[in-house]
């Protein structure tokens, strides 16, 4: 029931969130879903990822960042947590980073939820492997 719950919060943020987060003095700027990083950014934008991608990432970057600080990220798949990453965030005006999940071939709709360091949903965006 938990399960279902998540998901049906996920999915309704992923609806209504709006584009900058604000969350403990920072926003994050961007969340995206992609195949691969250059250069400390990411390669495109994706949410449809095609079955022989092994692996995605979720590339974040947050602006304004008061003091360091951690976010986690959660990688779920069919209701279930399938991996969870914390990221350093330093302060500072910009910091980009990323967590990387890989997929194995699991098709389906996959959520991926940022929290801060209370624990608090501060991002969600979603991909489909087909």
């Amino acid at each position: 029931m938990k399960k279902c719950f998540l998901i049906w919060v996920f999915i309704t943020l992923v609806m209504f969130f709006p584009s900058a987060v604000s969350a403990d003095g920072f926003s994050i700027a961007r969340l995206i879903i992609t195949e691969g990083i250059e250069n400390r950014e990411p390669v495109g934008n994706t949410s449809l990822v095609p079955t022989g991608t092994s692996r995605v990432f979720c590339f974040l970057e947050a602006r304004d960042i008061p003091e360091d600080t951690t976010v986690t990220v959660i990688w779920i798949y069919g209701g279930v947590e399938m991996h969870i990453t914390e990221l350093a965030l330093s302060a500072g005006p910009r910091w980009r980073t990323w967590a990387e999940k890989a997929v194995h071939g699991l098709q389906g709709y996959w959520t991926v939820g940022i929290r801060d360091e209370s624990g608090n949903l501060i991002g969600v965006t979603s991909f489909m492997v087909e």
